[in-house]
């Protein structure tokens, strides 16, 4: 039977450093992970990387290659990213700690992925963007950013602490939901509730519907029933 370790994916963007990747496949060996997962790598399997990797040397073999970010989270039904950057912009952000039972109810019936950026400048905004939640490690202000490999050892062990008998039914992939944000966009545009030529209010409106849709994850029946809704909404303001 498969454990709900199994549906999360430890998704590295960019990383460069062979030695970094192979640490964070023994890290995720440790507290019982397996699906790694590295966005657009530079070569990897080198001697360093395996020598890191120790037991986490099979998790290194098989690690699924993703050519580019969108390819990498397209299956997924909860998109998390990790950051040390705070600010109302980037969407909410909570410690660790807290977001550890949200991942763990989520992923009993669906494939999460938590992100981690690359080692000099993390995720860039375009991929916070995708994010429905975003997940801080507390650490101290004089020395705030952590290895790359330590950030996926701490988030590993937090969530190998705790089991929870609640689950969240199946969601829908993010490939599935994406047409739902322009449909929505458009049938406010019809209701003028963004007012012509505001692109910044648009933007900011439509970022944070996707965090909050993203976070709280769609059935197949709730994505059915708001893309009926922008149907019906579209069917009255025509009559008129």
């Amino acid at each position: 039977m498969n454990s709900w370790k199994d549906n999360i994916s430890f998704i590295l963007v960019e990383p460069k450093e062979p030695g970094n990747i192979g640490a964070a496949a023994r890290a995720m060996k440790n507290m019982g992970f397996s699906k790694l997962e590295l966005v657009h790598p530079g070569y990897f399997f080198t001697s360093e990387a395996k020598q890191m990797a120790c037991q986490g040397v099979t998790i290194l073999d098989n690690a699924t290659i993703h050519k580019s970010f969108r390819e990498a989270i397209e299956d997924k039904r909860l998109v998390i990213g990790t950051t040390r950057r705070m600010g109302r912009r980037r969407g909410l952000i909570v410690p660790l700690k807290e977001s550890v039972r949200r991942i763990i109810t989520v992923s009993k019936k669906n494939k999460v992925a938590i992100l981690f950026g690359r080692e000099r400048i993390g995720l860039t905004n375009r991929e916070i963007e995708e994010c429905g939640l975003l997940i801080t490690i507390p650490s101290d202000p004089a020395a705030p950013s952590l290895n790359l490999a330590q950030s996926v050892m701490l988030v590993a062990y937090e969530l190998s602490q705790k089991t929870y008998k609640s689950e969240l039914p199946a969601l829908m992939k993010q490939k599935e939901v994406e047409p739902l944000y322009a449909r929505i966009e458009s049938t406010l545009k019809l209701l003028e509730f963004i007012p012509r030529g505001d692109a910044d209010l648009e933007k900011k409106i439509m970022k944070n519907l996707k965090h909050l849709v993203g976070r709280a994850g769609l059935t197949d029946w709730e994505l059915k029933m708001l893309q009926g809704l922008c149907t019906q909404v579209e069917r009255k303001i025509k009559e008129k």
